[in-house]
């Protein structure tokens, strides 16, 4: 039977392949207990011995059979990244010594950590909120400068206090308003409804700053679905290889060479576009090609952006304008391609039907700096301030706007002279939404909807 600390949890935490090293962290009561079990130092010291914050050299052992060299680092509770004594061994990188190493630590007294359930135990343990820990994996999978600058602002806590400052005045002046009411003996001044107008007129504008931010933040860091849409051979596919860098569509002369739909995450200026390259728009009699067709026509209306291509050496015919009438309340950008020949195409009908128009040569790419810059504009992410509080992903935004609506409507409702207690009512229901935001008042079900998405070892 198995004596040990069975909350003592243990994952690799560095991507496995050939490297230099890799890191297996363990984190729990008996996590240090753990490491001296399979780890001889190199003078013979124990870990168990050691302060916080300190590394010894040895052997990994398995019952005096030596494994590997390792160097083992010691963190100990609260002063830790979960909060909990925390032990990282770092052994040479391999898929067979790495998994080894986890399993000599999973025999000796620890169990194979859930998705995300580090960061889970510094949040629980109150080392973080919820929108640090977020921001964790923001950092993780970010794909340009702004995006990792952002988030590491956002996981030391930038985001937290935007909301705390809002979330702060909103319980102030909550505590006035019950107080006010409830001990009308007491010495306590009146509630002034200028005051209080001017105080939720301030926390509305703070709460409808970030709520505004999060198409730039979903730009910088989730990234916009996009769909490189035209007719066969006007350049798409050229597009989609330029902006890649890589041969990720066939290139041709022969209409309706591309069939399914292809792709690929580019980064263009700060903005990260899921980038797609689709079947040409048409009509056909292709069985196939029409398949293609009508996929790209569904995901038009879902889409976040549509570079929208059309050859300036070809004049407009029906299929562009049955194309222009598709993406008009689509977010979009006409590209005119093949500037290099000459330019026979209808451009001013297609600038007041495009929301942008840029021109370029997608085969020598003149005209990137100005598609560059369109897709920043469109998408938000021009003057993205990577130092400003962002909201970034979809259950922050959804806690903000049920935030903004009562705080809107206690605005208008005192406004209106409406009673105190309407109003006190409704402060109240947005605190608890911030609350929920920050992770202060989040469900169980929240928690870990948040951590599975995270990978393991973090």
């Amino acid at each position: 039977m198995n004596t040990y600390n069975n909350d003592t949890i243990a994952a690799i935490s560095t991507p496995m392949g050939v490297g230099g090293i890799s890191v297996i962290r363990i984190s729990g009561e008996g996590s240090v207990e753990t490491a001296d079990r399979i780890f001889r130092s190199a003078g013979g010291k124990k870990l168990s011995g050691l302060k916080g914050y300190t590394a010894l050299f040895g052997k990994l052992t398995d019952d005096d059979t030596p494994l590997d060299e390792a160097v083992v680092t010691v963190f100990k509770a609260p002063h830790s990244y979960t909060g909990e004594d925390v032990v990282e061994i770092s052994c040479h990188g391999g898929m067979y010594v790495t998994n080894q190493a986890l399993r000599l630590v999973l025999k000796n007294g620890a169990r194979l950590a859930n998705a995300g359930e580090f960061t889970e135990r510094a949040f629980l343990n109150g080392k973080i909120d919820l929108t640090e820990a977020e921001a964790v994996m923001d950092i993780i999978s970010a794909k340009g400068k702004a995006a990792a600058r952002s988030a590491l602002n956002t996981k030391e806590g930038r985001l937290r206090r935007e909301i705390d400052e809002v979330k702060d005045l909103l319980i102030n002046e909550a505590a006035h308003l019950s107080a006010w009411a409830d001990y009308p003996e007491e010495d306590i001044p009146e509630v002034s409804n200028e005051v209080l107008l001017e105080n939720l007129g301030k926390a509305h504008d703070k709460i409808s700053a970030l709520i505004k931010s999060y198409n730039s933040g979903r730009a910088v860091k989730q990234g916009i679905d996009t769909l490189i849409i035209g007719k066969p051979n006007v350049g798409k596919s050229t597009l989609m290889n330029f902006l890649t860098g890589v041969q990720k569509s066939i290139v041709t002369d022969i209409p309706g060479t591309t069939r399914d739909i292809i792709e690929e995450t580019v980064v263009i200026g700060n903005a990260v576009l899921i980038l797609s390259d689709t079947a040409g728009l048409r009509d056909t009699d292709n069985p196939v090609e029409k398949i293609g067709v009508e996929l790209v026509k569904k995901r038009i209306n879902s889409c976040g952006l549509a570079l929208v291509v059309f050859d300036a050496s070809r004049p407009l015919d029906e299929d562009d304008f049955s194309m222009l009438e598709l993406i008009k309340d689509t977010p979009s950008i006409a590209v005119i391609n093949k500037t290099d020949l000459d330019c026979v195409i209808d451009t001013e009908f297609i600038k007041s039907k495009a929301k942008r128009c840029v021109f370029i040569s997608a085969s020598n790419g003149d005209g990137m700096e100005e598609l560059t810059k369109a897709v920043e504009e469109i998408t938000g992410a021009a003057g993205f301030d990577e130092n400003a509080a962002v909201i970034s992903n979809e259950r922050q935004y959804q806690c903000a706007v049920n935030a903004e609506k009562p705080i809107a409507q206690a605005i208008e409702d005192l406004s209106a002279g409406i009673t105190l207690d309407a109003v006190t009512v409704l402060i109240e229901e947005a605190v608890q939404y911030l609350l929920e935001l920050t992770g202060e008042r989040a469900g169980e079900t929240i928690v870990h909807s948040v951590f599975s998405k995270f990978c393991v070892g973090k």
